[in-house]
């Protein structure tokens, strides 16, 4: 994915220019650095760039599973004016919390897969951002026991895992 667009070097000063204004409107005690995505699981996610939080607000920012955090990312990515297809390749975190919600998140994929391969019985998860979906369906891709599909319309759209189809390998 490089694209000199999407470099530290190129968005730093854009993101710096947007957040900072913002934080300070908000009253939000918060630092920010900008890097480059390394550290993620790239079986999971590949951004090009991250921004990391710190500072003492970070309660408020991770509160209501990182909402805050997620938003801020959003109207970030809207500032910059970035394609859908595009919102991969910056991610915000603070603390871990990203990667935490990417294990906890494959975990509970794996757990569901095999309650489905148990009982023969599909397993909804609740809706979630488009971003976790992608997470699920990914964590069971080799799956050969179970398929994976979201349904419903966003903000309500969620992942439903299937047993595999009889005699599909």
């Amino acid at each position: 994915m490089s694209d000199s667009r999407w470099s530290v070097a190129n968005l730093q000063p854009k993101i710096e220019n947007f957040l900072r204004p913002v934080l300070r409107a908000a009253q939000l005690s918060l630092d920010f650095q900008v890097g480059d995505g390394s550290a993620m699981d790239p079986n999971f996610e590949q951004p090009d760039v991250t921004v990391q939080f710190h500072g003492r607000d970070l309660d408020l920012l991770l509160a209501n599973k990182g909402e805050l955090l997620l938003a801020l990312e959003q109207l970030t990515l809207e500032a910059l004016r970035a394609r859908p297809d595009e919102h991969t390749r910056l991610m915000f975190d603070a603390q871990d919390y990203r990667l935490l919600r990417l294990e906890e998140l494959r975990l509970s994929a794996e757990t569901a897969a095999e309650r489905v391969k148990r009982t023969g019985v599909p397993f909804k998860f609740n809706p979630m951002t488009s971003r976790e979906r992608r997470i699920i369906h990914l964590a069971l891709r080799g799956d050969k026991g179970v398929r994976t599909e979201s349904e419903g319309l966003a903000p309500r759209r969620q992942v439903v895992i299937h047993p595999a189809a009889k005699g599909s390998s």
